[in-house]
């Protein structure tokens, strides 16, 4: 019984599936065992055609092919060329070693690329569970970018039996570079891309806005926008996501395992994820879920990124406080009663909302025309446990014609570049705005006097400890645009200023 090894999905995580294959005597039949679905059924007829296109004669024996384990349902039609290439060589004496090896088939034997082949790969591979794979020629491209593996591609079934026939193995494909511009940090290259289609200059006014935008970019702090309609709210958001910090290669490939899950074709840009759903949006499609097998939603499709919810006090409270736990935790777990998935949810959460429900309470021109009961309903759809969540609240005044450009968002970048840098200096490994309670003690200390000051302000402000160390969190970053080592009591301040009123 010969055996190689494939792999199919668990949520977004892969597992290691081998496909073996037993041949007996008995009425001619074929199947195909292990919890396998439409699609791996239906491929029987493709691997018989395959078989038959290249002259290979179906054994007229009782064959099985089981796909281990037996207990994970799989899908997909990359066990084509597995099958295929069993039945194929079941006389012969090869050797599989330890390679991995996915394709669909076409009816006359052409080895074709699936949709989710590329995410599949990269998650076997960020396991250390797969050195070595037998890939389709036409995914060679953009699979060859992921480390650590060797990539062997085939046209065909022939091609693929001529290569396992070989006593000498061909060299592995060559990798592909990466063409991108990087900054060099002290321990791995750090990508961005120095493209900005969205620009900060486009934004008149609001320099409050954009400094708290700025800090909120370069340490990844949650941010709440509040104004009237049309003072630049979504304006800040969608630009952003250009000026966030660096990814590494091991982020940009992430980004591209979500994308791929998500039917969209990786493009491998050193750009963080951006989301944006609408506030009719469900909380399935906001958390993932399903009813049978879990899908990843928004929350974890913004991984590493921002989540950004315009309009915030229109989305329902169910999903306003079920976004706590992946604020807070920087995971979700789905639970089904046939599955239960974790995804990780490292975001940046960005939220924009007007002030009242008119809009106008803090126009400087125009009338509010709501009641104090119709503001304070508004409000109330934020819980106080929601806002401590924020790290960031600002304030925005309405636009006025004497405004004018300042800062680009090239400008902003090379801000958060500097920063970058001091936090490196301190060998400091998560971005400010993802320090844990540990962490905050050690990079963000203050001395005697700020303690004092930070005590006072928990006293007269009614500070929670998560909302102290938020505080803690942004006067570090902060100070890391002042290029300063400690934390002042400028920044503190400043720091402050932000809180939630």
């Amino acid at each position: 019984m010969k055996k190689v090894y494939s792999g199919s999905f668990e949520g977004i995580h892969a597992k290691i599936v081998s496909v073996e294959t037993s041949f007996s005597k008995g009425l001619p039949s074929f199947s195909i065992v292990g919890l396998g679905n439409a699609s791996i059924q239906e491929s029987k007829e493709r691997i018989k055609s395959a078989l038959c296109a290249n002259e290979y004669t179906f054994p007229p024996m009782r064959v099985v092919i089981n796909l281990s384990p037996s207990d994970l349902k799989k899908e997909g039609t990359h066990f084509d060329l597995c099958g295929a290439l069993l039945i194929a060589l079941q006389k012969e004496k090869v050797s599989f070693d330890d390679f991995f090896i996915f394709g669909e088939l076409g009816l006359d034997g052409e080895v074709k690329e699936t949709s989710s082949l590329f995410a599949l790969i990269l998650s076997l591979a960020q396991s250390k569970q797969m050195t070595k794979a037998i890939v389709p020629n036409s995914a060679l491209k953009k699979l060859s970018i992921i480390p650590n593996v060797e990539f062997y591609g085939v046209r065909d079934l022939q091609s693929c039996i001529d290569f396992f026939r070989q006593e000498i193995k061909p060299p592995p494909s060559n990798l592909t570079e990466f063409n991108h511009p990087y900054i060099a940090s002290k321990k791995t290259k750090l990508f961005y891309q120095n493209y900005y289609p969205l620009d900060f200059k486009d934004i008149k006014g609001q320099e409050g806005a954009k400094r708290a935008a700025l800090i909120s970019a370069t340490g990844m702090h949650n941010i709440l926008l509040e104004g009237s309609p049309g003072c630049g709210k979504s304006m800040i958001a969608k630009r952003l996501v250009h000026i966030l910090p660096p990814l590494t290669m091991q982020e940009i490939l992430e980004n591209a395992k979500l994308n791929a899950l998500e039917g969209i074709e990786p493009e491998f840009k050193p750009l963080r994820a951006f989301r944006h759903p609408h506030h009719t949006s469900t909380p399935a499609s906001i958390f993932g879920g399903g009813s049978s097998t879990s899908r990843i939603g928004e929350v974890g499709l913004a991984h590493g990124g921002i989540l950004f919810f315009d309009e915030l006090p229109h989305f329902s409270k169910n999903i306003l406080e079920a976004l706590r736990e992946p604020l807070e935790d920087k995971k979700i777990m789905i639970s089904r009663v046939n599955t239960k998935i974790e995804y990780p949810t490292d975001i940046m959460f960005i939220a924009a909302m007007n002030p009242c429900p008119c809009g106008n309470l803090l126009h400087q021109h125009k009338s509010c025309r709501c009641s104090d009961l119709e503001v304070q309903r508004y409000k109330n759809r934020l819980s106080e446990p929601f806002l401590d969540r924020i790290d960031l609240s600002v304030q925005m005044q309405a636009v006025s014609s004497d405004d004018k450009p300042s800062l680009s968002s090239s400008q902003m970048h090379k801000s958060v570049f500097s920063a970058l840098k001091m936090r490196e200096g301190r060998d400091q490994v998560h971005l400010n705005g993802k320090l844990t309670d540990e962490e905050v003690e050690k990079f963000c200390s203050i001395n005697k006097d700020l303690q004092e000051l930070m005590r006072q302000a928990s006293e007269n402000f009614g500070l929670s400890f998560r909302s102290v160390n938020k505080a803690l969190k942004v006067a570090r970053t902060i100070a890391d645009l002042e290029e300063s080592t400690t934390i002042q009591k400028t920044h503190l301040l400043e720091a402050l200023s932000y809180r939630r009123r």
